[in-house]
């Protein structure tokens, strides 16, 4: 079955990135590898993934392997300066399901904005009373290399096209 609209798509692959700075293109390196036990399932369309990834997939058949190479504009883009916030360290209180290790420079905060929807952000710096935070995505500015296996393509059910995502083994359980 081929990949197209309406379709949900099982992939195994291995992500790596590279970035280029002053000119120097970094060797790639990987960053997370989707195997059989723990394969990528998403509704081709629908995904939410860069729109330069589903289109290099479309019209691709189950079996057939993929390595291409996403450059960072057509990725996730440059860092947008206005996605670094300072908020008070108060605000990550253990009765709001934080603990102090949690807060450590580095980490990602498991966060959800105003109407439920899951979000993360990097803390860039504790300053004890405040948190510098990057809400960019983590893989903002890398060109993304992907060398993968199309495992699976079948049609959508009438529901997961009305929910958005994939349902069942590979998906969202309701």
């Amino acid at each position: 079955m081929k990949i197209e609209e309406k379709k949900v798509v099982g992939l195994t692959y291995e992500l790596k990135v590279s970035r280029d700075e002053d000119d120097i293109e970094s060797a790639p390196f990987s960053v997370e590898i989707r195997d059989k036990e723990d394969p990528f399932y998403f509704l081709f369309g629908q995904s939410g993934l860069p729109e330069k990834f589903e289109e290099l997939l479309a019209g691709k058949n189950e079996g057939e392997d993929f390595s291409f190479v996403l450059s960072a504009q057509e990725a996730y883009g440059d860092a947008d300066d206005e996605l670094i916030i300072t908020l008070p360290t108060s605000q990550f209180s253990g009765e709001r399901g934080f603990s102090p290790e949690m807060l450590d420079e580095g980490n990602f905060l498991p966060l959800m904005d105003e109407n439920g929807y899951s979000m993360q952000a990097k803390i860039l710096k504790n300053l004890g009373d405040q948190l510098i935070l990057d809400f960019n995505h983590p893989l903002v500015g890398f060109d993304l290399h992907f060398d993968g296996k199309i495992i699976e393509v079948r049609p959508a059910t009438e529901e997961e096209m009305q929910h958005g995502h994939v349902h069942g083994d590979h998906g969202a359980h309701d």
